[in-house]
C-alpha cells in the first residue's frame, strides 16, 4: 500500500509544526502550504518558509489577495458598517482557507490536508465524518471551525487532538529543536499590520461612519459618540462620556446612528438568536425551507404566523447535552435549541449569559459533538 501524502497548513507557528512532525512519525509523505491572504502575510510566508526548511518539507506558496479580499475583507467591513462585530476567522476557514487548500490538494493528489488546530474529526459507522472538541478544552479551536462542510472535514486531519496542552506541543518542538518552540501565539487580525488596528483599518477602507448620540434604553440622548464603528456590546473602556456610574454598551442602532449605554446587569441575556445556521449538515437555505414547511402546515398555503418547533422537525430527537457559546472565548452553557417560522434559530440559556453580540457565531454542541451554528443578530 503506498504512503498517504498529506497536505498541511503551515503557517510558521508552532502548533502547525509539530502537526508536521507527528505525520511523519505516523508514516504520511508530508508536504506544507501556505496561503498569502494579502501583501501583510509576506512576513508570515517568510516565516513559514524558515521552519520547512528546518523540517526539511516541501512548501508550496499560493497568492489569494483576491479571494481574501472578496470573501473577508469586505464582509469584515461591510458587517462594521452594520453595526455588527464580526469574526474574520469564520469567514476565512470555510469560504477560502480550507476550500483553497482543498483544491490544491485535490489538483496536486494529495490525499488528506491537515492542520494545528486544537480539534477533533471522528468517522462515524456510517462513514460520515463529524467534528469534536479538542481533548485539550481549555485550546479548542472547534468554534472557528464549524462551518466546515462534511466534504472538508471528512479529508481532514488534526494531528494536536489529543494534545494534553500547548506546553505539551512546545515540548514536542524543544525536542526538535524547532526555532518557534518559544514563539507567542498569534492574538491579531491576520490582515491588520501590527501597530496597526482594525478601525485604522475601516477607515482606510471606507467605513469611517459619522459622529451620532449616545442614548439610554428610553432613546434619551447622552452625549455624542465618534462613530458606530469605535463600539461593540458589553464595551465599557474607551468610551469618552462621563455618567458618574460605570456605563457600558448595550446595543448598536445602525439606521439611526444611535450607541446605547446602560449598566452592566443589562448585557445578561438568556434568550440569543442567530441567523445563516448551519446545523446537521443541512444549511440556512434548508432551514429556512423546513420552517415555510412548518408553517404551510399550521396556517395552509400562506404559511403565516408559525411557531418556534423543536430541532425535531430536521431530524434531530435527541436534545440531551445541548450546549452553547457565544464567543470563542465563552465556556460552553447549558442551553435547549428552538427552529423559529423565519428559519433563525432560538436558543434558550439556562443560566444568563453576557453581552451576546451580533455578528459573532453562537456554535452548538452536544457533549463533544459540534452540531453547527450560526451569527448571532
Amino acid at each position: 500500500m503506498s504512503t498517504k501524502k498529506v497536505l498541511v497548513a503551515l503557517s510558521g507557528g508552532v502548533d502547525s509544526s509539530v502537526a508536521v512532525h507527528l505525520l511523519r512519525q505516523q508514516g504520511y509523505e508530508v508536504e506544507g502550504i501556505i496561503l498569502e491572504f494579502s501583501p501583510v502575510h509576506k512576513a508570515a510566508v517568510q516565516a513559514a518558509q524558515v521552519i520547512a526548511d528546518q523540517l526539511d518539507v516541501k512548501l508550496h506558496v499560493v497568492e489569494c489577495h483576491k479571494e481574501f479580499e472578496q470573501n473577508v475583507i469586505l464582509p469584515f467591513c461591510r458587517e462594521y458598517q452594520a453595526g455588527r462585530t464580526p469574526n474574520p476567522c469564520i469567514f476565512c476557514n470555510p469560504t477560502t482557507k480550507f476550500g483553497i487548500i482543498c483544491q490544491f490538494a485535490k489538483e496536486h493528489g494529495f490525499d488528506k490536508i491537515a492542520t494545528g488546530h486544537y480539534a477533533r474529526v471522528e468517522h462515524l459507522e456510517n462513514g460520515t465524518a463529524v467534528l469534536k472538541k479538542s481533548a485539550c478544552i481549555e485550546r479548542d479551536q472547534s468554534y472557528m471551525l464549524y462551518r466546515l462542510g462534511e466534504d472538508v472535514i471528512s479529508r481532514l486531519i488534526l494531528p494536536l487532538n489529543d494534545a494534553e496542552d500547548k506546553e505539551a506541543v512546545r515540548e514536542i518542538a524543544r525536542k526538535k529543536a524547532l526555532k518557534n518552540a518559544e514563539d507567542k501565539d498569534s492574538q491579531e487580525i491576520c490582515f491588520i499590520e501590527d501597530g496597526d488596528d482594525y478601525k485604522a483599518f475601516l477607515r482606510r477602507n471606507g467605513c469611517d461612519l459619522p459622529k451620532g448620540d449616545f442614548v439610554d434604553a428610553d432613546g434619551n440622548i447622552l452625549g455624542e459618540h465618534q462613530g458606530i464603528l469605535h463600539y461593540t456590546i458589553g464595551q465599557r473602556k474607551g468610551l469618552g462620556i462621563a455618567l458618574g456610574k460605570p456605563a457600558f454598551v448595550t446595543g448598536i442602532d445602525c439606521e439611526k446612528n444611535q450607541v446605547v449605554l446602560g449598566e452592566n446587569q443589562d448585557l445578561f441575556k438568556t434568550e440569543v438568536v442567530s441567523d445563516g445556521n448551519i446545523l446537521l449538515g443541512i444549511d440556512f437555505s434548508r432551514l429556512a425551507q423546513q420552517a415555510r414547511e412548518a408553517r404551510q402546515a399550521d396556517c395552509g398555503e400562506n404559511g403565516e404566523d408559525g411557531e418556534a418547533r423543536s430541532l425535531g422537525i430536521i431530524g434531530f430527537d435527541d436534545t440531551s447535552g445541548i450546549t452553547a457559546k457565544i464567543r470563542y472565548a465563552a465556556k460552553p452553557a447549558a442551553a435547549s435549541l428552538k427552529l423559529l417560522p423565519d428559519g433563525k434559530i432560538l436558543a434558550t440559556f439556562e443560566e444568563p449569559q453576557r453581552a451576546p453580540t451580533p455578528g459573532q457565531s453562537i456554535v452548538f454542541y452536544q457533549d463533544d459533538l459540534v452540531l453547527g451554528g450560526g451569527f448571532i443578530v
